[in-house]
């Protein structure tokens, strides 16, 4: 076994802060310390780009941006760099980033589409004009599959077009868009 001579030791990542998960607008300290001999350099990447050097990161204002893996990397030349991980989940209140009006023929199956992402993950709901629309009810399927919410109409009449809304929500916060669905000529290839 090859032994270190007594000066040189290598660098090694002692303390490191636990995953945490904070809310957006908060302030995060993260912390890692290293032993060794020379002193270790510290530094902190985050999606591989070099962050700041040293034993703390201070993020002020955090933004959902700023979610992810943090590495602390401790080097002193001696071995290969000791790495370690911390993981920040920020979360955020949703924010719509689909939601397309579409056009239907009548007696066709119809399908408004309503995308948000959120962190914890947005809770769906769908509304035409002030009346809140049930899965099941009046002809209509409400199909949440993650961070999408579909509308879907079995056989669109003309008392289903118009403006619906999609309303996105979590413990962070609420937010809406507005789709419509309108009608649409159906060709014939008769």
């Amino acid at each position: 076994m090859f032994m270190f001579p007594l000066s040189l030791v290598p660098a090694k990542i002692t303390n490191i802060s636990a995953d945490i998960t904070v809310n957006e607008g908060s302030n995060v300290t993260l912390m890692c310390l290293a032993i060794g001999r020379p002193e270790p350099n510290i530094i902190w990447k985050h999606r591989h780009k070099f962050v700041t050097e040293g034993e703390y990161v201070d993020m002020t204002a955090i933004t959902k941006e700023q979610s992810g893996s943090y590495e602390c990397i401790s080097s002193n030349d001696i071995s290969a760099p000791d790495v370690k991980t911390v993981k920040v989940t920020v979360n955020y209140a949703p924010f719509i980033s689909k939601a397309g009006s579409t056009g239907t023929p009548v007696g066709q199956k119809g399908v408004l589409q309503c995308e948000a992402s959120a962190v914890p993950g947005a809770d769906f709901e769908w509304y035409k004009e002030d009346r809140r629309l049930l899965n099941g009810l009046n002809g209509v399927k409400i199909e949440n599959q993650g961070k999408q919410s579909m509308l879907m109409f079995l056989n669109v009449s003309e008392e289903d077009y118009g403006n619906y809304t999609c309303v996105a929500m979590n413990t962070m916060g609420i937010t809406n868009a507005s789709i419509i669905l309108y009608g649409k000529t159906a060709y014939c290839y008769c």
